[in-house]
């Protein structure tokens, strides 16, 4: 069974997993749907939002006996707002929000126009922005919470063909790394989960399927992109040769998330599945490579540096 370190004091038989509220906006999407489901058999109670323009309010209901089905469009402060006092008016309380929404268009920097990039950042940032500044008063107020943002490895490094949708990932990720440090006194918590290549595996898969793109459109690329081996369309040829073959599982990827909710010490970030991990690893390689091969620009030798290597060389030479 997979379990976070013990360092972040997940839960288990030493540390008994408590009952929690949990709001997951996105919860129809592909990590969405597997993280409401996991929270549900772990026994918590569940806030599930769907996208307006996706879902119906009846496609949202009996879904559990401890979950409620809301629709919410992340883009509007007053339908965040709105989702945010039903599930106290419902639940009581809130434990745990996690916002599992976004957007992406796929397509080269160029063919995007500024519909589809403003559509990508008011989903991703504004949205994600709109749930912490209209929570975070009531957790304040409670002394406690937890945010569980999902990003993507697309906020970690730049992906041809993923230009704009990366742009509202780095935002979003430089955002919660600020806030960490302005909301720690309050002991509410955040992270910042990092999905790479994940696939549905719910037993119900066949018979409930979502779109193989997720949550992207595909572009079609203007004639200076449109060669077969064109960068641009990297990340097109990458979600159709994938399909519904990513290597990362979802109920899987789910079960640590439930986990990192329950957990004492949550970290910064939670990386998931080895495509996350070795492209992230490779990225953040290059930089600190890149910066020793410049630092010398700004950190220049000192005078007699060269002189006392010379000493040195010259004492084990014995001349």
């Amino acid at each position: 069974k997979l379990q976070l370190p013990v360092s972040c004091d997940p839960p288990g038989p030493g540390n008994p997993a408590k009952q929690l509220v949990w709001i997951v906006f996105g919860s129809t999407g592909h990590m969405g749907r597997s993280l409401v489901r996991s929270c549900l058999n772990q026994g918590d109670l569940v806030v599930a939002v769907g996208r307006v323009f996706e879902n119906t309010l009846a496609s949202m209901q009996n879904w559990h006996a401890n979950c409620l089905g809301l629709l919410c469009d992340v883009r509007a402060r007053e339908s965040v707002n709105e989702v945010i006092s039903t599930a106290l008016a419902h639940f009581g309380r809130i434990d745990v929000i996690a916002n599992c929404s976004g957007y992406g268009v796929i397509g080269a920097c160029e063919d995007q126009d500024e519909h589809e990039v403003r559509n990508q950042f008011e989903t991703n940032f504004m949205g994600t922005l709109h749930i912490i500044q209209l929570s975070l008063p009531y957790f304040r107020e409670q002394g406690a919470g937890r945010y569980l943002i999902f990003s993507s490895t697309s906020g970690a490094l730049g992906v041809p063909g993923l230009g704009p949708y990366c742009a509202t990932k780095y935002a979003v990720e430089g955002l919660i790394e600020a806030m960490l440090y302005e909301i720690d006194s309050f002991n509410i918590k955040a992270t910042l989960v990092e999905p790479g290549l994940v696939r549905r595996d719910e037993p119900d898969w066949d018979s409930n399927p979502l779109p193989t793109w997720g949550h992207f459109l595909i572009k079609p690329a203007s004639e200076p992109y449109s060669q077969a081996t064109s960068p641009a369309l990297h990340a097109k040829r990458m979600v159709t040769w994938l399909g519904d073959k990513q290597p990362t599982s979802a109920v899987k990827c789910a079960e640590l998330v439930w986990q990192l909710g329950h957990c004492s010490y949550p970290p910064l970030r939670l990386l998931l599945g080895s495509y996350a991990i070795e492209s992230i690893r490779d990225r953040l390689r290059s930089i600190i490579e890149e910066l020793e091969d410049w630092k010398h620009l700004h950190f220049p030798v000192a005078p007699d540096a060269n002189l006392n290597d010379d000493k040195d060389e010259e004492n084990e030479d014995g001349r």
